[in-house]
């Protein structure tokens, strides 16, 4: 068997339309997963195009998540129809503002997306998994899983609860055959990034302390989200893996 091949599995991203989301699902495809692609809106047709043109099936799964309450009944109605066998945590939100006027409504916010939200997903498409003793996992967390960041502390407390919660459910959920774990991009070429990139010196800044010399793209990303959702992953459990261009390193 080819430990790198997802022939036969079902892979749900989230976030898929744009960004790290998108490059991972394509990723993904490639392997020889299909795909169901969530996304807050209908908008998903360029990447169900890329997944289909790979020839691999898509579905949509079109969900608020800024809503997660309504997370477990519409998890439950796409598992009627669809088993899930690796689950990609991606979808996520930041609001940028000085902690001492960071409004609490952005906080619950992004606390609400980036780790409530991933955590009922845990619950959803983890149950099925550890009835039939097999899945995938894969976080999304962050550079600010391990470092405070500059204003966003929204952001890199949920970020650092996203590393906890992978090694929580990782105690719990090895021994049943489900592997729980966490991509931590470093800095990449996303939406997210904009206002960073669009400020010279933080910039500058930024590119020089990153080993690599650039920043990351989605596509950087990908491979090692492949590599957590198949074979070759299945006695890694709990890991936080940096695909950060040597930014901890230094």
């Amino acid at each position: 068997m080819n430990p790198f091949s997802l022939d036969g599995t079902t892979a749900l991203v989230t976030g898929a339309r744009t960004g790290i989301g998108r490059a991972v699902a394509v990723g993904l495809a490639r392997a020889g997963a299909d795909l169901v692609l969530h996304g807050r809106h209908d908008d998903l047709d360029e990447v169900e195009a890329e997944v289909t043109a790979l020839g691999r099936k898509a579905r949509r799964w079109v969900l608020d998540l800024s809503a997660p309450e309504a997370i477990p009944a519409a998890a439950a109605e796409l598992l009627a129809s669809t088993r899930v066998d690796v689950l990609v945590n991606n979808a996520g939100v930041i609001r940028r503002a000085p902690a001492a006027g960071h409004a609490y409504q952005d906080w619950r916010e992004v606390l609400g997306v980036n780790l409530d939200a991933v955590f009922l997903l845990c619950q959803a498409f983890g149950g099925p998994m550890l009835a039939r003793g097999s899945g995938k996992i894969v976080m999304l967390a962050s550079m600010l899983s391990f470092q405070g960041g500059v204003t966003v502390p929204g952001y890199a407390a949920a970020k650092h609860g996203v590393a906890g919660l992978t090694k929580a459910l990782a105690c719990e959920w090895a021994a049943a055959g489900v592997q729980v774990n966490a991509v931590a991009p470093g800095y990449v070429d996303t939406a997210n990034t904009a206002a960073l990139r669009a400020d010279p010196a933080r910039e500058a800044a930024i590119r020089a302390r990153i080993p690599a010399g650039r920043w990351g793209t989605p596509e950087d990303v990908a491979g090692a989200a492949v590599f957590l959702a198949g074979p070759a992953s299945n006695y890694v459990n709990g890991h936080v893996l940096a695909v950060d261009g040597g930014w901890l390193a230094r």
